[in-house]
C-alpha cells in the first residue's frame, strides 16, 4: 500500500529466467506491493519454476509480444495503482518510490533512461539508442503538445486505475512498441502525466527487441510510423500493418 492505495506490479517475461527471481525478491523486500503478476509470454523453460518460489502470481498469455503481455496484465491487475517494469534487472526496484512520489500530481508517471548520471556502466544505452529514444520522445512532445519528454522507450512506469480506464479500450499494439502507443494515447486523452529519470543498468541476458543495431532501427522506424499514424488519426489503418 502507498497512502492507502494498493499497488499491482506487472512483470512480462519471455527470456528473463536468470533475473526474474531476483527482481521479484527486490520488489517483495520493499514491502509495499500488494500483488505481483508475472505474465508468462511463452517464456523459456524453467521460468515458471523460478516464479513458483516467490509470492508472484503467474499468468499465461499465448499471444506473442510485449504489448500482448502488458495488455493481459492490465486486465488482470486488481489494485488502485499499477506499476509496469521489466524483469531483466535493468531497473532498480527502489526507484518505484520516485514514481510514487508524483502520483498525487499525475495519473501516469513515465520514466526516462537517457539522463547520463543515471546510466550505469554496461547498460544498453549507446549513442544511437540514447539519441534515438530522445529524438522520438521530442517528436511526441512537439506533435502532441506534452510536458517535457526525453525517452520514448522506457518501460518502467506507473498508471492509476482511473487513467487506465480512459485509454485501455484504445490499445491496439501487441508488440514491442506498445509502450509508445500507451504514451501517445495518454497525452491524446489529456491525462495528467510526467516523466522522470530513473537508474538504468546492464541487462541480464540478451534483449529480443533491441539486441542489435538492426532490431533497434526497425523498432525506431515502427515508432515513427505509429506517432504519425496516431497524430493523423490513422492508427486503426496503419497499426495492423506494422504490429508484427
Amino acid at each position: 500500500m502507498y497512502k492507502n492505495r494498493s499497488i499491482s506490479l506487472l512483470l512480462p517475461t519471455y527470456n528473463e529466467k536468470d533475473s526474474i527471481g531476483k527482481v521479484i525478491n527486490d520488489f517483495e523486500n520493499l514491502q509495499i506491493i500488494d500483488e505481483i503478476l508475472v505474465i508468462n509470454n511463452n517464456a523459456i523453460e524453467g521460468t515458471s519454476e523460478v516464479v513458483a518460489k516467490t509470492t508472484a502470481k503467474e499468468i499465461y498469455e499465448p499471444v506473442q509480444g510485449y504489448g500482448a503481455a502488458i495488455r493481459r496484465g492490465l486486465k488482470e491487475a486488481t489494485c488502485d495503482l499499477i506499476v509496469i517494469c521489466e524483469p531483466d534487472d535493468t531497473f532498480l526496484a527502489k526507484d518505484i518510490f520516485k514514481l510514487l512520489s508524483y502520483v498525487d500530481d499525475a495519473d501516469i508517471v513515465y520514466s526516462s533512461r537517457t539522463v547520463n548520471n543515471f546510466i550505469w556502466e554496461g547498460a544498453n544505452m549507446g549513442k544511437f539508442t540514447k539519441w534515438g529514444c530522445w529524438g522520438l520522445a521530442k517528436m511526441i512532445e512537439v506533435l502532441f503538445n506534452t510536458n517535457s519528454l526525453s525517452d520514448v522507450g522506457s518501460t518502467y512506469r506507473l498508471i492509476t486505475r482511473n487513467a487506465l480506464e480512459k485509454i485501455e479500450s484504445s490499445f491496439r499494439v501487441n508488440t514491442n512498441f506498445f509502450g509508445s502507443e500507451m504514451m501517445i494515447l495518454s497525452y491524446s486523452a489529456r491525462i495528467s502525466s510526467v516523466q522522470i529519470p530513473v537508474n538504468y543498468k546492464k541487462r541480464v541476458g540478451k534483449s529480443s527487441a533491441t539486441g542489435n543495431f538492426w532490431c533497434t532501427l526497425n523498432l525506431g522506424i515502427k515508432i515513427i510510423v505509429l506517432i504519425i499514424a496516431l497524430r493523423l488519426g490513422l492508427g486503426s489503418l496503419l497499426i495492423p500493418l506494422i504490429d508484427r
